[in-house]
């Protein structure tokens, strides 16, 4: 079950919880120094926030998680399915490269303790996995572009291949995003998902009141989870609609592209 820390300013996921190896969470509006409608707590350098106000948020955070030092692998996202492994060869790259390399990056994979791998999203979907045996990390956006394109399954699976991981050792924790209930969708979307070959009796739902399809990302990326073999009991939901909870967290449906970000990281414990 996912929770709130006591200062409000972070979700954090009892799957991935202190002492299993991991740092996990998922940061909420609460608690930093961003205005307007990045109040407060933006960590995200690539929504047009104030840079300043984006250092201060991300030195706010590295005192709200374990005292050890933390070295953030944060990408620039496209809404699309590539997906970088931090590895030897990436971090002995100059700087200005890695930053160039983090382009275009919508999952990343790490074995390295003490890099936490980053996502920035608001409404899109945040997906943490663990492979608790190997000890190895990942993180997804998982917008629904990335979704119909199975990001989620691929980035499992450059697990499996990459690292040995086997599914059935991987836990997943699902974020903050857009539910069900407020993610109406054009039917373009939903043949997307379709075509796909997505069950479309699992994610998705015709509202007669507004005459549109609407679409279950949380289920969407589960069950590509299911279809990798992670178990069911391995994943866990954090049930929170940035849309509907716009106010805790940010969501570019209610406060439009030119808005703050949650920020979800993961790192293996040094």
């Amino acid at each position: 079950m996912s929770r709130l820390t006591s200062n409000q300013s972070l979700l954090v996921y009892d799957l991935l919880a202190p002492g299993s190896g991991v740092t996990a969470f998922s940061t909420t509006r609460m608690g930093g120094c961003s205005k307007g409608r990045y109040a407060s707590f933006n960590c995200s350098p690539y929504c047009g926030d104030d840079p300043q106000a984006v250092k201060e948020n991300m030195f706010l955070l590295c005192d709200m998680l374990p005292s050890i030092p933390i070295k953030w692998i944060i990408p620039h996202q496209i809404h699309g399915t590539e997906i970088l492994c931090v590895d030897d060869a990436f971090l002995k790259l100059p700087q200005e490269e890695r930053t160039k390399r983090l382009g275009g990056i919508d999952a990343l994979i790490t074995d390295k303790p003490g890099y936490c791998l980053c996502v920035s999203t608001a409404d899109c979907i945040p997906v943490l996995l663990y492979d608790e045996k190997l000890k190895v990390v990942a993180v997804v956006h998982a917008g629904w572009r990335g979704t119909a394109a199975r990001i989620v399954e691929k980035t499992v699976m450059q697990m499996c291949t990459r690292y040995g991981s086997s599914a059935e050792n991987i836990v997943a924790a699902i974020g903050p995003g857009i539910s069900l209930e407020a993610f109406e969708v054009g039917v373009e979307v939903y043949e997307a998902f379709l075509e796909a070959g997505f069950p479309m009796e699992k994610v998705a739902r015709w509202y007669r009141p507004s005459a549109r399809w609407h679409i279950d990302l949380w289920e969407a990326n589960n069950w590509q989870l299911q279809q990798c073999g992670v178990l069911r009991e391995h994943v866990e939901f954090s049930g929170v609609c940035t849309y509907l909870q716009c106010d805790d967290f940010f969501s570019a449906r209610r406060l439009g592209i030119q808005s703050g970000r949650i920020l979800s990281g993961i790192m293996l414990d040094i």
